[in-house]
């Protein structure tokens, strides 16, 4: 059994990983025709045991549209030549996403304006007020 670390508290059993290879666009010339170079690595977000449920819920946002509708993570790699390097660059790419699935947010905490810049505010409506004001037409009576 080979664990793939992601974290220093999340490692990824590669039997959780599929991987199929299909031939690739791109560099290679007639070896493209030949090979099949392309990495289609698919990671089931929802049933895998190494996860955290909090990690599998941001990991599913932050997938977007490579996430099928059974939760089911899609990348693609075909930029090398190389199938080996392909398949280096795509797993690198899913231990990127989960790690940065793993950052929690920062909870945002709202703040009130001091008076003082609400004063400020009103008195620069004031001012600006003021100025339109003075674009009108000019009576002489």
């Amino acid at each position: 059994m080979a664990l793939i670390p992601v974290t220093r508290a999340i490692a990824i059993d590669e039997r959780e990983i599929a991987e199929s290879f299909t031939r690739a666009s791109g560099p290679g010339g007639q070896h493209v025709n030949t090979t099949d170079s392309a990495v289609l690595l698919r990671f089931d977000v929802g049933g895998s045991p190494s996860l955290p449920e909090a990690v599998k819920m941001r990991l599913a946002v932050l997938a977007g549209q490579r996430l099928s509708k059974d939760g089911v993570l899609t990348l693609r790699a075909d930029a090398s030549r190389s199938q080996e390097m392909n398949r280096r660059e795509v797993r690198e790419r899913l231990i990127d996403l989960i790690r940065e699935a793993t950052i929690v947010p920062k909870k945002r905490r709202p703040t009130k304006p001091t008076r003082a810049s609400q004063t400020r505010r009103v008195d620069a409506k004031k001012g600006r007020s003021q100025v339109k004001a003075g674009r009108g037409k000019v009576r002489f009576d």
